[in-house]
């Protein structure tokens, strides 16, 4: 157990499950087992990879760091799966402190997803193929996270790509999960381009996929000494950091965004609810769509060293996303998009964590601040899947019950799902910032690293922050509070499902409390310094002690109070005054806000209208007219060409004979004459 050998069956159980749950779901007939069974085989497959994952962390986290203080990183396995020269393709597995934390954020996730659909799913047409689907999506995406290199995590990227289509469009005789899936599809395909050509150009200029250059001596020169020598290695150096790292890194910068749908590749993610919604809690709120902030987090040395200049495009295009997001979630009415633009909101706050890690501000590429923003960032990556999961899964519990995703129709469920009610009630005060709760630590940190950075950004993401627990705690009372549709009610009285849906409620909600109280207490000084996320996850591997800025941290708190308040004053009686009030204000303002500012419109204006209408006419006009009439022409000259000349050839070798001679002479004359 000692040399991690154990950890290829973290990727090699889901895929044996994918394949033994989807053919023999494919191939089983009437004489097949039943899909009950088969979904069984999936959560057991995936129980044991969680406890694989957990025995991982513990064994890797609970061992000896180097003598530098860092955490060592690991290849249990990889081998050359395609050599070209000195440029290889390799395949592995690659243990460090943040593919492991990725372990346990996906392994649990999935883990409850798998629980919660055997109740959600329930009689369901297709059940075994979507634990198959689940099985595939969980495999690429442990895949992705467990890369030795940036071709491997391209490889998984891409079949969590396809995974995800499948199970977006699982519902495929709606037209709308058809539509939802290719939407999905191609915007990330398009983004993936720009990842492909970043890796490409990496992979060319570098000649290596590895994600740091810590072991390539003429590389890692550093940008500090790119003008020290005149040396063939310095000058490659400073080729490589002054112009091709930074733009091969924007590139998969994009390719990322694509993925974790930033501003403005973001219009697949609210579409994507068309899929069931245990895929939404697992796809959408705590696996793919955090991608290319692990992306950005795994190739954290190349942009620190060669291009932290450019982090500051991380940095804007988050901070925009994010505020972004949160305005569109204040006036949404189903329940899932709601929940889909606050995951979009707080992906930007990682992503705007790890643009705010600048380094050298006491002289050192790593110092407290870039320090700080990472480790933020990962954090909230950790939180944020475990209390996001949790209330897309609530959210599963609430259709089910109401048969719908419209908040017109709930209102008042407190009083009928109070399981339901309290774990959503305590997810959304974590995703809130409130102390003692998961979401405060990783929130207040990356707010303090935004004020480091610039107070301009710190104010900005705190009234982002401000708006997040002011949608949420709308979504909250209009959920379960608020005006009951009492006709509705009476005709379906809504109930709490079974405990398979029940059980990863309370579980992840555990986790939520457990988290925020133990970090909390530590970033104050209340706990040891050892229970807090900097004892795991740094930029530099080396420990780092999280103390909480008092005055961020009482100011963050107070505003997200305020904004609960004022939410509770709007929202929780039974009809909204005060609500009717700005909305027959600010009808204009807020008919944009729930038609996402319009980019669905805009997108379908530029590819529809320019794109189709203009351009790809204006192609197939060349085509048919210009392309097609110089080979028709050329066609029609051959052959009235051939019709011409084909009495020359007769056969009579007498005229044969009379225009040799008359050529021959004709030659002569002509020759004479120059």
């Amino acid at each position: 157990m000692n040399n991690f050998s154990y950890t290829i069956w973290i990727l090699l159980l889901p895929l044996l499950s994918f394949l033994v749950v989807g053919l023999t779901d494919y191939f089983r007939g009437k004489k097949g087992w039943s899909p009950k069974l088969g979904g069984l085989i999936a959560t057991c497959s995936m129980g044991v990879v969680t406890l694989l994952s957990y025995i991982a962390a513990f064994q890797y986290f609970g061992g000896e760091r180097a003598a530098d203080g860092t955490f060592a990183t690991l290849v249990p396995y990889n081998f050359t799966w395609l050599p070209l020269g000195n440029l290889h393709f390799d395949l592995g597995v690659l243990l460090d402190p943040i593919s492991v934390m990725m372990l346990v954020v996906i392994s649990t996730v999935s883990l409850m997803v798998h629980i919660y659909s055997f109740g959600y799913m329930h009689g369901e047409k297709g059940f075994q193929r979507y634990y198959a689907f689940l099985s595939l999506f969980t495999m690429s995406m442990l895949g992705l996270v467990l890369a030795t290199n940036i071709f491997q995590m391209y490889m998984f990227w891409e079949l969590v790509g396809v995974s995800s289509y499948l199970l977006i469009g699982f519902y495929y005789p709606l037209q709308a999960a058809v539509h939802a899936s290719k939407k999905a599809f191609i915007v990330t395909r398009f983004a993936d381009m720009f990842f492909l050509v970043g890796i490409l150009i990496f992979g060319y200029y570098t000649g290596s996929f590895n994600f740091s250059f810590a072991n390539d001596p003429i590389v890692a020169e550093g940008m500090a000494q790119f003008t020290a020598c005149n040396t063939a290695a310095a000058s490659k150096a400073l080729f490589l950091g002054g112009m091709v790292l930074p733009t091969a890194l924007v590139l998969m910068f994009i390719g990322g965004a694509g993925k974790s749908a930033m501003f403005p590749l973001h219009i697949w993610l609210p579409d994507a609810m068309e899929g069931p919604t245990p895929v939404s809690a697992l796809i959408h709120a705590a696996t793919m769509v955090v991608a290319g902030v692990f992306q950005i987090a795994r190739m954290f040395p190349i942009w620190i060293e060669y291009a932290p200049e450019s982090l500051s495009i991380v940095v804007v295009v988050g901070a925009f996303t994010a505020f972004y997001a949160a305005a569109v979630a204040c006036a949404q009415s189903d329940i899932k998009r709601g929940l889909a633009f606050s995951t979009i909101s707080h992906i930007a706050f990682m992503m705007v964590a790890l643009g705010v890690s600048l380094p050298g501000h006491h002289g050192s590429v790593l110092d407290n601040h870039a320090q700080l923003g990472y480790m933020a960032g990962m954090f909230h990556l950790f939180t944020h899947a475990m209390f996001k999961a949790c209330l897309f899964l609530c959210a599963g519990v609430i259709i089910h019950a109401v048969h719908t995703n419209e908040m017109s129709a709930m209102g008042g469920l407190r009083k009928y799902m109070p399981v339901t009610n309290w774990t959503f009630f305590i997810s959304c005060l974590a995703i809130s910032g409130i102390p003692f709760f998961s979401g405060f630590s990783s929130k207040d940190e990356i707010i303090t690293a935004c004020f480091e950075y610039s107070p301009l950004c710190g104010w900005w993401m705190t009234g982002v922050a401000a708006m997040t627990a002011f949608y949420m705690f709308r979504l909250y009372y209009g959920i379960f509070w608020g005006t009951e549709n009492k006709e509705l009610h009476e005709a379906h009285r809504p109930a709490e499902h079974s405990w398979a849906m029940k059980f990863p409620l309370i579980f992840l909600t555990v986790i939520t409390v457990g988290v925020g109280v133990v970090t909390t207490l530590a970033g104050f000084g209340l706990a040891p310094e050892t229970w807090n996320f900097g004892s795991f996850v740094t930029a530099s591997g080396e420990f780092y002690a999280v103390h909480f800025n008092t005055q961020i941290a009482i100011t963050s708190t107070v505003v997200a109070i305020c904004s609960i308040a004022l939410a509770t004053y709007i929202y929780i009686g039974d009809s909204q005054p005060v609500a009717d009030r700005l909305y027959n204000t600010f009808p204009r303002l807020h008919k944009w806000a729930k038609n996402r500012f319009y980019m669905d419109d805009v997108y379908q204006y530029v590819t529809h209208k320019i794109m189709f209408g203009v351009f790809s006419k204006s192609a197939r006009w060349v085509d048919n007219t210009i392309i097609n009439g110089f080979i028709d022409f050329t066609a029609w000259g051959a052959n009235e060409g051939g019709e011409s000349i084909r009495g020359w050839q007769s056969g009579d070798v007498r005229h044969y004979a009379i225009w040799f001679l008359a050529g021959a002479v004709g030659l002569i004359l002509f020759l004479l004459c120059i």
